[in-house]
């Protein structure tokens, strides 16, 4: 963590570049109070509207909260300068008649190891990522621009999505980030910038990334949906990576629909990731999002685990309990299960050695940055920050990896076979449409593991004002379930945390 004199300087450095930021006002009907938190399909419905509102005015809108708010809460590394002149182009298109689809001049934010071929840096948080910009949008965000959306900017993250091994939610370039709830609780990581923005009315959508946990926590800690889907189902490329075996982005948003509206916008076959090419295509995943649409799903929820042949009984929250309550309520057949837990004695020395791998090949590709390699990294780390403490013990520990790509192999195969074996075998001996479990379990690594879809869905609150979540999953590509699942209990319980900034 830094010192206090460190971390003032940062807020201060962080708040003159927000402020220094001179973007023209837009001469227009005032933006109402409130609209920092309106849905997509609210602030769509106002774009369509003769003299209503327009995206440049929501831009504007939004940079100046950004600039008021941000300082304290540190979640945008950086706004694009070009966001105005998009915004208004958009509009221009509206007016001729030609809207591009449900994100059309919506403003986006997207996590800074995410690729655009502008003028932003994509750094992952790190200064020795800082140098030319990327040659290239990330697939990605090539089809948000395609949809209309604006890319409003970069938001912080845990430095090289946590590979560093910083506190969650600091990078050296961003500071740390704070939850907008409390700002002593707990923010999560990686995405943690993304998932407090939205939280905090910054924008009304966010793109993170995940490896194991990184989209799902924060969004669970920070009081917004947090949607990891299937390994493969989004593209990869154009994003820094760790492991092509679990890596992906995904949504977030304040609502499940908002959230599917984004992953519609970011689906699509990418030639360059062949992941991509197994996922179902041509899926609207608004399309199940309906009244009744928990009615008779056979939810299942662990009741006990088992490893190593003992099994451990739940003592699921008084929050969780009240979650099952609202999904019985809602017409859900909710099935106790004893959920089996893998062997993942392994799991870091087969991860790191793929992040060794990977982020290598990465640097080196990358044009025009301080590093071309790990070893770089880490003595650019070292001689930028010093070496009186140890502030980059993952990537030492990822440096020293020597497992080949050979060896790993096999053991990757068996490992996420047996992870995928823990989700399978209970849908198909339960015959369950999906599965939800109190967030606390920690349930999510499984699924991550697994490379399987999971969504965090507000649930409440504790008694110090933070939110809770409840984690939904199921088997690969059960995406439209999932997602209908998750809406259905949102819709019922009514849960939206909001922070009082």
């Amino acid at each position: 963590m830094f010192g206090m004199g460190h971390g003032v300087d940062m807020f201060i450095n962080h708040a003159a570049h927000l402020l220094g930021l001179q973007l023209p006002a837009e001469a227009s009907t005032p933006v109402a109070p409130g609209t920092e938190y309106a849905s997509v399909r609210q602030l769509s419905e106002q774009m369509a509207r003769p003299g209503g509102l327009t995206s440049a005015a929501l831009v504007s809108y939004l940079h100046e909260r950004i600039r008021k708010l941000d300082p304290a809460l540190s979640t945008i590394i950086e706004l694009n300068p070009q966001a105005l002149d998009i915004a208004r182009e958009r509009d221009r298109e509206r007016a001729a008649g030609r809207v591009r689809g449900p994100l059309h001049g919506i403003p986006v934010l997207l996590k800074d190891n995410i690729e655009t071929g502008d003028t932003q840096q994509t750094s992952a948080g790190a200064y020795g990522l800082v140098g030319l910009s990327a040659a290239r949008d990330a697939f990605i965000v090539e089809r948000l621009r395609q949809q209309g959306a604006v890319i409003l900017g970069k938001t912080n993250l845990t430095e090289l999505a946590g590979f560093r091994g910083n506190a969650d939610g600091l990078s050296q370039r961003g500071g740390q980030t704070r939850n907008p709830h409390h700002s002593d609780a707990p923010v999560g990581g990686s995405s943690s910038g993304s998932a407090a923005a939205v939280a905090a009315g910054l924008a009304p959508l966010a793109v993170g990334s995940e490896t194991n946990g990184s989209i799902v926590v924060p969004a669970a800690f920070n009081g917004v949906v947090g949607f990891k889907p299937s390994v493969g189902l989004l593209s990869r490329s154009g994003i820094i990576p760790a492991s092509h075996r679990q890596d992906t982005p995904g949504p977030m948003a304040r609502s499940v629909f908002d959230t599917a509206l984004l992953l519609n916008a970011m689906s699509g076959v990418d030639p360059q990731d062949s992941a991509s090419m197994e996922a179902p295509q041509g899926i609207d995943y608004t399309a199940l999002l309906k009244p009744g649409a928990l009615r008779d799903k056979r939810i299942g929820y662990p009741a006990t685990f088992c490893a190593n042949g003992e099994t451990l009984s739940v003592d699921n929250s008084a929050i969780f309990r009240r979650t099952l309550e609202v999904l019985r309520a809602q017409g859900a057949v909710l099935v106790p299960v004893n959920m089996r837990l893998a062997d993942a004695s392994r799991y870091d020395e087969l991860l790191l050695a793929d992040v060794k791998d990977e982020l290598n090949t990465y640097l080196g590709k990358r044009e025009g940055l301080p590093v071309k390699s790990v070893p770089e990294l880490i003595a650019y780390n070292a001689k930028r920050d010093g070496t009186d403490t140890d502030h980059q013990p993952v990537l030492k520990d990822i440096d020293a990896s020597t497992l080949t790509q050979q060896a790993r192999k096999p053991l990757w195969d068996a490992l996420i076979q047996d992870f995928r074996g823990t989700v399978d075998e209970l849908i198909g001996e339960q015959k369950l449409d999906a599965l939800v479990a109190d967030f606390e379990t920690n349930s999510y690594f499984a699924v991550a593991v697994a490379g399987y879809p999971g969504i965090s869905v507000p649930s409440g609150q504790d008694e110090q004002g933070v939110p809770t979540s409840a984690y939904f999953f199921g088997a690969r590509w059960s995406e439209p379930t999932l997602l209908a699942v998750a809406h259905g209990y949102e819709q019922a319980a009514q849960v939206a945390p909001r922070p009082r900034l």
